[in-house]
């Protein structure tokens, strides 16, 4: 039997793949439903997306797998997004790398005149040379200035990671970026215009028509899951490993089980106590990852409703209402708008980012009538609610600090020299469904090529 711990989509990615090769596979999930990050709610009669709602089309992991499950998939209308910066809302540019423009004049609507004349400046700074990784924030407030780095990056970064500019890596978060100034870009302007491509007229974005939960349930078919129980150790046995568990509630041992190889697909606390024993310095490496916690508010108005003719909005880093009181949430996605939905009228308000818990402390009400208060705000928007679902992800999203490309090398190299063991999940190479669908994949074929299991 292989155990894999972890139920998200890059869990279920390894045991549908290790399935497909004849294997007993059984999962482990402590929570009662099985997905992760990865949630399709009921709401006024509908299914919404409350967690992750799209994969990006330029990485093939997630279209490929919906194409071999036979899942049908959609993309958003050409309704374009926002950003609320500088006090109005105005088009989210395009012709930038997550905010860095391969040309000024993309950003020139956005930026006061002093923030525009930072921009046109920097590629005739000092030539710019890596030495390792860097702190994201301060690279970029050194060259352009506040106004790019809080009024479009923060926001977009923040929209991917639910964290601050000043506290990612360059390296993690912009690899093609810091590909680019390895190559021999002198500036920030040239590398965004040396990895920045003209649209092609593809979808950038697609997501299973029936939401994410399809693409969970289409995995799980077939594979023996355990929802609601814990690993709470990992050891290792004669000729594999020995699991000791618990249930979640009401909390209580459960019989151990043994394994013939692990795959762990948890987040970065689960892994570091799993591995503690066994491989140290992975376990060492997981407990340098943060957390952030945010929480998405979906809202159903009635048909009807008037939303904003754009996709969603932003909303850069310290920006505040008209009435002076920080907004609660970082980003509105108008669902209707953006895929094109009959029916009520539904969008997502999300909340919070690392170390800013305010917001997350109030009630769920609280939180639904904070929420509506900005849309109110930013958009007009004050229908009374048919329906509301708040979802909360505690820990949920890893932070891709400085060196996080080599501390992953360093978790990985360790458990490599692990026979039957496997590591995957969101902590790794990419909070993205693709990422995690391929980190689930590469566990997989590490697993199945230690029990000679036939590709």
């Amino acid at each position: 039997m292989i155990a894999v711990v972890g139920g998200g989509v890059a869990g279920l990615t390894a045991a549908h793949r290790l399935r497909a090769l004849g294997a007993e596979v059984t999962v482990f999930e402590q929570a009662e439903r099985l997905g992760g990050k990865l949630r399709t709610v009921d709401i006024a009669g509908t299914r919404l997306d409350v967690g992750a709602e799209a994969w990006l089309n330029r990485r093939p992991e997630a279209a490929a797998l919906a194409a071999e499950l036979g899942l049908a998939t959609g993309h958003p209308t050409a309704a374009r997004s926002t950003v609320h910066a500088g006090g109005s809302t105005r088009p989210l540019p395009g012709g930038t790398m997550l905010g860095l423009p391969a040309d000024p004049a993309a950003v020139a609507g956005l930026l006061t005149a002093d923030g525009l004349r930072r921009v046109e400046a920097e590629s005739a700074l000092a030539p710019l040379r890596l030495d390792g990784d860097t702190a994201l924030g301060p690279l970029l407030r050194a060259r352009f200035g506040d106004e790019l780095t809080d009024r479009l990056v923060d926001p977009l970064l923040g929209g991917v990671y639910a964290g601050r500019v000043d506290r990612l890596g360059l390296r993690a978060t912009m690899p093609p970026v810091a590909a680019a100034l390895d190559a021999g870009a002198t500036s920030l302007t040239a590398a965004a215009r040396a990895v920045v491509r003209p649209s092609t007229g593809e979808p950038v974005f697609a997501t299973p028509d029936a939401g994410m939960g399809a693409l969970v349930d289409a995995l799980a078919a077939g594979v023996e899951v355990r929802t609601g129980t814990v690993v709470r150790s990992l050891a290792r046995a004669a000729g594999g490993w020995r699991l000791s568990l618990g249930a979640a509630s009401p909390e209580r041992a459960l019989p151990e089980v043994t394994a013939d190889a692990v795959v762990l697909a948890v987040p970065a606390p689960s892994a570091r106590r799993l591995l503690a024993d066994v491989v140290p310095a992975a376990s060492a490496g997981y407990a340098e990852v943060e957390l952030a916690s945010m929480a998405v508010v979906a809202l159903a108005l009635p048909e009807g409703t008037e939303l904003p003719g754009t996709s969603g909005v932003l909303v850069g880093a310290g920006e505040r209402r008209s009435d002076g009181r920080p907004f609660a949430v970082k980003a509105f996605t108008y669902s209707t708008t953006k895929w094109g939905r009959g029916g009520p009228v539904l969008l997502r308000g999300s909340v919070g980012k690392l170390g800013d818990h305010g917001a997350l402390r109030l009630t769920d009400p609280e939180l639904v009538k904070a929420v509506r208060s900005d849309l109110a705000d930013l958009a007009g928007v004050t229908a009374e609610p048919l329906d509301a679902v708040v979802q909360r992800w505690g820990g949920g999203l890893p932070q891709y600090g400085v060196g996080h490309a080599d501390l992953v090398a360093g978790i990985e190299a360790a458990v490599s020299a692990v026979p039957g063991l496997a590591v995957a999940g969101a902590t790794l190479h990419g909070v993205g469904v693709p990422a995690c669908v391929g980190t689930g994949e590469t566990a997989a074929r590490r697993v199945a090529a230690h029990l000679g299991l036939a590709p």
